[in-house]
């Protein structure tokens, strides 16, 4: 219950951000991108290598860590799966990002929206067991979110400044850690997870960037039939005729 309580507040949080940006800052010119199937390479490895891990004796009880009855809780996790979805906004305060701040959050909520459908749907579908007993296991939605964020700021800034590209991975990797020493998850639900995130970032750029050209392409045509811009010459000087119809 709480999970969700989070997922619908985050949302809410979206959509009222969403209502808060201004029109202006809006790029109404089209943008190209080319999809390259290599790019799913990565993702769809990770998560094979979780649904097999989940199905090998062994590896399902494999961990990092020697298994406690009491463990030292730790909270940070729970605020970085969130909290990294705003990373690439922070690294736009360090370096030169590829698209616009209005971009990236349509690729945000969009790659969250797809990656919540995948994984909350597989964890209700299998309905594994975790390592603590508590059920909806695989995969893991901490690490999902996290390598969401870590990889949408790669995809923004690894042609400018490949280190900060990267630096959200760490991140991600110590939210996937903590979350099996935690006892919350096996390792094949943290391996997956980060597949899914990852896809669902690959997936929101394949999706948005056409859906967002037929849109501004449709505003510039209507815009240039209603909107009249022409120069006013007369004796007492100069000016600019402004004509909008609705």
């Amino acid at each position: 219950m709480k999970k969700n309580n989070r997922q619908s507040a985050f949302l809410l949080f979206l959509s009222i951000l969403l209502l808060s940006i201004p029109i202006a800052q809006a790029d109404t010119t089209d943008i190209s991108y080319k999809f390259k199937p290599t790019r799913l390479i990565v993702p769809a490895t990770l998560i094979t290598a979780g649904v097999v891990g989940t199905a090998i004796d062994g590896w399902g009880d494999y961990h990092l860590y020697t298994r406690k009855d009491s463990i030292r809780h730790i909270q940070l996790d729970n605020y970085l799966e969130w909290g990294m979805m705003g990373w690439v906004f922070v690294c736009d305060l360090m370096g030169k990002e590829k698209h616009t701040f209005v971009d990236q959050f349509f690729l945000v909520a969009l790659a969250e929206g797809l990656n919540a459908g995948m994984v909350h749907g597989l964890k209700k579908g299998i309905n594994q067991t975790r390592p603590d007993g508590a059920p909806y296991s695989f995969p893991s939605g901490h690490t999902a979110n996290a390598f969401l964020g870590a990889h949408i700021a790669f995809k923004e800034f690894k042609d400018s400044n490949p280190v900060l590209a990267c630096s959200g991975y760490a991140i991600a990797a110590f939210v996937a850690g903590t979350r099996v020493y935690k006892n919350r998850h096996w390792i094949a639900d943290v391996v997956a997870g980060a597949g899914f995130g990852i896809l669902s970032v690959e997936l929101s750029y394949l999706i948005y960037f056409p859906i967002r050209n037929a849109i501004t392409h449709s505003i510039n045509t209507k815009t240039t039939d209603r909107l009249v811009v022409a120069p006013v010459v007369n004796q007492g000087g100069g000016g600019l005729y402004l004509s909008f119809r609705f």
